[in-house]
């Protein structure tokens, strides 16, 4: 049987659907789609995702610069380079938390907070 990443799907919280769109769509040079809810309960909009390669990596971590409870999750977006996000944070309505870091063999992270306050990151090889 093949191994499964540890997460399968995740869930930003936003209080404004439209503003949050327009941040990731920024961010990401990308188009979110509308997804339905089955329960009618919850707006969606989705990333590009390839459901064949369904998962993620993840891990627990220890870091100054978050901790457990609210705020203690971070996604990260996997880029080309993150420097470019890095420059795209505040005009799209973002900010950044820690610039551009290495993390020696795994790469650069970039962390940023969004228009709703949530704390993300961008990995990327250069």
């Amino acid at each position: 049987m093949t191994k499964m990443n540890a997460v399968g799907w995740f869930d930003i919280y936003v209080d404004d659907l439209d503003r949050a769109v327009a941040f990731y769509e920024a961010m990401l040079d990308g188009k979110l789609e509308p997804m339905g809810d089955p329960t009618g309960e919850s707006q969606m909009m989705s990333f590009p995702a390839e459901m064949s390669a369904y998962g993620a990596g993840g891990a627990l971590t220890k870091a100054p610069h978050a901790g457990p409870g609210v705020g203690g999750t971070i996604v990260y977006f996997m880029v080309e380079d993150c420097a470019v996000q890095q420059e795209r944070a505040v005009n799209a309505g973002g900010s950044v938390v820690r610039p551009k870091f290495s993390i020696d063999d795994f790469g650069w992270v970039l962390l940023c907070q969004d228009t709703e306050g949530n704390m993300i990151g961008f990995n990327s090889m250069k």
